[in-house]
């Protein structure tokens, strides 16, 4: 199955923010290449669905990332700023996984490096008293696509 534009494969899950914003985790399809997508949506007034904010993982990045998320310590206070690693997307372009600091609060940032042009805008941040979410949701998904081959979603 070849798929022409973006598809929703199978949702994994999500938590909230905060009141009308939540983090999602799904599998999805783009021309052909399956990824695992964590992104922001927010319900608004004027706008509910899909924001920007995310980015996609490859489904080797997901397979290398989720150890690593999942050896972090639950206790959102123990955890100290750090990159996570450093993992391929595609030629010149990486995903960096990181605890950071931003405006005085730490979150996991999952963010696109590009080599020509360096940070790009492609990314998420998600503040650490959500880790125990972000551990389950990364668990989740490592089980659905061990259950799953990905040419069957």
């Amino acid at each position: 199955m070849f798929e022409s534009s973006f598809t929703l494969l199978r949702d994994i899950g999500g938590f909230s923010v905060m009141p009308g914003e939540e983090i999602r985790f799904t599998i999805d399809a783009y021309h052909g290449f399956r990824y695992v997508s964590v992104r922001r949506y927010v319900e608004t007034d004027g706008f509910s669905g899909a924001t920007r904010d995310g980015v996609t993982l490859t489904l080797e990045i997901v397979q290398a990332l989720a150890p690593r998320i999942a050896a972090l310590p639950d206790d959102p206070k123990r955890l100290v700023p750090a990159q996570l690693g450093k993992f391929a997307k595609r030629p010149g372009i990486c995903i960096v996984a990181s605890v950071v600091e931003f405006k005085g609060r730490r979150g996991l940032d999952l963010r696109q490096w590009q080599q020509d042009v360096g940070w790009t805008k492609k990314g998420i941040w998600i503040p650490v008293e959500k880790i125990k979410e972000i551990k389950d949701l990364f668990r989740k998904t490592q089980e659905a696509l061990a259950e799953q081959p990905v040419d069957d979603f």
